[in-house]
């Protein structure tokens, strides 16, 4: 997932021409957009109130965010088709809840969001390696090991090659490759590092640090100067702040600190997200609730 904002600056006291430029950017959203950010705003305001919303809200506060009504509304049809959100009619208007599916990935997704960025843990010096055979000619299954793998947290330095600084994930890594039924082609080793080369050399070919790196500082400079003055404003930011933390727990790897590059920017970006979700929390839920409110 790529960043999708850029640019600082707050917003002017009366509204006029005040718009953040992280909302600018909102105009001429795509369709994939469109449900990312709805998944988003899902999960921070629906998923907590467990309460049905109508279309209308849904539509007005990710208006207020630069998508546009159609997009909008492809991407509740698409959201819906995949099995996260039902709808009901009442006379012409329709209002939509969560699934239980849908429900379970939002939670899952929101543990992992808000458990992510706290104090580095301490490491022992053990790396958990993982080596696995997959024939070049079956891409699809090298994509989702993959993409579940980095999902955990692993990085590849060479093919075939996984490893992580954090042996406890041995089990969860073991359901990955059952699931994917890579068994009798996978083996995993748990261990210190030898006296044959350079542990940072292996850190560097297996994760990209200065890549995620520059999108923490991006993170940061987005938001470092972002004060909402409305109720409308807020809800909107914090719908952007929770949009641009989520893509973190699968870019970075969170290894420990001894692994770092010195003064790393996710330390700060942490503290950032932290201090501005709470910060807005109460404005937007707020805000929120007085929109379904008065959808009645």
């Amino acid at each position: 997932m790529t960043a999708e904002l850029s640019g600082v600056g707050g917003l002017d006291p009366d509204g006029a021409g005040g718009v953040h430029p992280a909302l600018s950017r909102r105009r001429g959203l795509g369709q994939t957009s469109a449900r990312s950010l709805l998944l988003t705003l899902l999960g921070e305001f629906v998923l907590p109130r467990a309460e049905p919303v109508w279309t209308q809200v849904l539509i007005d506060v990710l208006a207020g965010l630069g998508v546009e009504p159609k997009s909008a509304r492809q991407a509740l049809a698409r959201t819906a088709a995949e099995g996260l959100v039902t709808s009901d009619r009442a006379g012409r208007r329709v209002r939509w809840r969560l699934t239980d599916a849908g429900s379970r990935l939002l939670s899952d997704g929101a543990a992992r969001i808000y458990g992510f960025g706290g104090p580095a843990r301490e490491w022992d010096g053990r790396w958990l390696v993982l080596l696995v055979s997959v024939p070049e000619t079956r891409r699809r299954l090298r994509h989702r090991l993959r993409t579940r793998l980095a999902w955990a947290g692993l990085g590849s330095p060479a093919p075939g090659v996984w490893l992580s600084p954090d042996p406890g994930k041995e089990a969860q890594v073991a359901d990955v490759v059952a699931d994917l039924d890579l068994d009798a082609v996978t083996s995993s080793f748990i261990g210190p590092f030898g006296t044959i080369g350079e542990q940072a050399e292996v850190v560097r070919q297996a994760w990209d640090l200065d890549g995620v790196e520059h999108e923490y500082e991006e993170f940061l400079a987005e938001f470092a100067d972002a004060d909402p003055r409305t109720p409308a404003d807020v809800l909107s930011h914090q719908v952007l702040l929770v949009h641009a933390w989520r893509r973190f727990p699968f870019l970075d790897p969170e290894l420990p600190r001894e692994l770092l590059p010195e003064h790393w920017a996710g330390t700060r970006a942490a503290i950032r997200f932290t201090e501005l979700h709470a910060r807005w929390a109460g404005a937007a839920g707020a805000h929120w609730t007085s929109l379904v409110t008065r959808s009645e």
